[in-house]
């Protein structure tokens, strides 16, 4: 047993391995929205956070770090990977399994017996690492798709230990979740956890109506009831949404400062001082909608709706899996279509389309946030989506629209933006159209909502309301229904 009273256990370590020009590596904060969540939590209380190093074929030993922004030290515990591991477990049952079925089938998903006996074996090797670093009556927090059978094992390993699961992404509904070879081993495995979090009410749903309909237990509102058995006790198992957030307080600060202001008006400058400014950013992922966005702003130009003199679209698209040929094509397929774009629209000193395929620091995003007029958020299905609300989060003006996907769990929150369904081309550009038209005043009456909500239920309320019902639910007390 550890000394740890709090583990934290995800896929990655939320740091990357970077080497220096001299030759001598260091490791660097990564960037990304679990990292972001899950680091203030840390910085907190302390402990020990589990996860690949982010490279195969390597052993790195536990370290230190210290937080960046000041808190308690806490301990990185890297769980190694070989090659093939990496090769069968991520990219193959993570990625090209589990991910596509959760994202409603967007695209096909594969099955392969191999993958799964990897996934098997990794998962039990995170389990088997949480069980040595956690305190006696710890917490142990595990975090997403990748990890599902991890609070089962845990718990045989460490039942005096809390264990609470969330779960990043959208959980499908059955009928879509029952194509799984393994659907049965996956919810046993997450049954395995205390409490069980969700991003959507809706998430929570399915996966209770899978547990009714694949082992027969009763459920109700926000409990999953697991009978006793030869030798086990009945339990009862929290499951609930807890929709996760940002630290909008960073986002607001941020965006104050003189120099992201500086950089937003250079922005503007860099691209024309064109009348309006639109953005998108996502990871260059095939459940993101960018194809969709791209060809709705390229038919307004087509048809003389917008002019593409006084427009911009900027769209950033983070690298993703790279190695994967679904994402390769999906790469291929966008570049063709703003090379079309700008090549029909484009003149000698402005194209319509800006395409960085490329991350940015919190700094430069924030001033892209304030240098744009319209932000689109077009998810064909989506966990929650951050960028939504790092978007509000930065308009301290109460100007700026944001477009957002029905299918992005963010719209279950942030109810007075323009909501679309992305399937929609029409719709969709009538949206973007009267986004680019909104009244200042009409602005300003449907940004205060979004940002008092996101001001209220920050990252900070997110990780609390988790670990305090994950605490109640240990010691017996009365968790709230959802």
């Amino acid at each position: 047993m550890g000394n740890s009273s709090l583990v934290l256990v995800s896929n990655r370590l939320p740091v990357d391995r970077v080497v220096r020009p001299d030759g001598q590596s260091e490791w660097r904060r990564s960037p990304g929205g679990l990292v972001s969540a899950l680091e203030p939590v840390m910085a907190r209380s302390g402990g020990a956070w589990i996860g690949w190093p982010g490279a195969t074929e390597i052993e790195v030993e536990p370290f230190d770090v210290v937080p960046p922004n000041g808190g308690k030290t806490y301990r990185l515990v890297p769980v190694a990977l070989s090659e093939q591991e990496f090769v069968d477990y991520y990219e193959g049952f993570s990625n090209n399994s589990l991910w596509p079925l959760y994202h409603d089938v967007i695209t096909a998903p594969q099955y392969h017996r191999a993958w799964w006996d990897a996934h098997v074996l990794i998962n039990r090797r995170f389990a088997e690492a949480a069980a040595r670093e956690a305190a006696p009556g710890g917490i142990v927090w595990v975090h997403d798709y990748q990890l599902q059978l991890v609070p089962r094992m845990l718990r045989e390993l460490r039942p005096d230990v809390a264990i609470g699961f969330f779960l990043h992404i959208p959980f499908p509904s059955f009928g879509i979740y029952a194509q799984l070879p393994w659907r049965t081993q996956i919810v046993d495995g997450l049954l395995g956890a205390d409490v069980i979090g969700f991003q959507r009410v809706a998430d929570a749903r399915n996966f209770q109506r899978a547990v009714r309909r694949l082992l027969g237990y009763r459920t109700r509102t926000g409990r999953v009831f697991i009978p006793e058995s030869e030798d086990k006790a009945a339990r009862t198992v929290v499951v609930s949404d807890y929709p996760i957030s940002i630290d909008a307080k960073e986002f607001r600060s941020l965006s104050a400062t003189p120099s992201v202001q500086a950089r937003a008006v250079e922005i503007r400058h860099e691209l024309g001082d064109p009348r309006r400014v639109l953005l998108g950013v996502d990871r260059l992922d095939y459940t993101k909608g960018i194809v969709h966005r791209i060809k709705a702003f390229g038919e307004l130009l087509s048809d003389g709706s917008l002019n593409p003199a006084e427009v911009s679209l900027v769209q950033v698209a983070v690298p993703s899996r790279e190695r994967v040929e679904s994402y390769r094509a999906l790469r291929d397929e966008i570049e063709l279509l703003v090379a079309r774009i700008n090549g029909d629209f484009g003149t000698l000193g402005h194209n319509p389309i800006t395409y960085l395929h490329k991350g940015y620091p919190h700094d430069e995003m924030a001033a892209l946030y304030r240098a744009s007029d319209v932000m689109l958020v077009t998810a064909l299905r989506d966990g929650m989506n951050l960028v939504a609300k790092e978007y509000v989060a930065t308009r301290a003006d109460n100007r700026g629209v944001l477009v957002l996907s029905e299918f992005a769990g963010a719209s279950d929150e942030l109810k007075t933006a323009l909501l679309i369904n992305p399937h929609d081309i029409e719709g969709l550009k009538e949206n973007i159209l009267r986004a680019i038209h909104m009244p200042a005043l009409e602005q300003g009456r449907r940004m205060r909502p979004m940002r008092r909500r996101i001001a209220e239920n920050d990252v900070s309320h997110w990780s609390a309301s988790f670990l305090a019902d994950l605490r109640g639910a240990r010691a017996g007390d009365q968790v709230p229904l959802s």
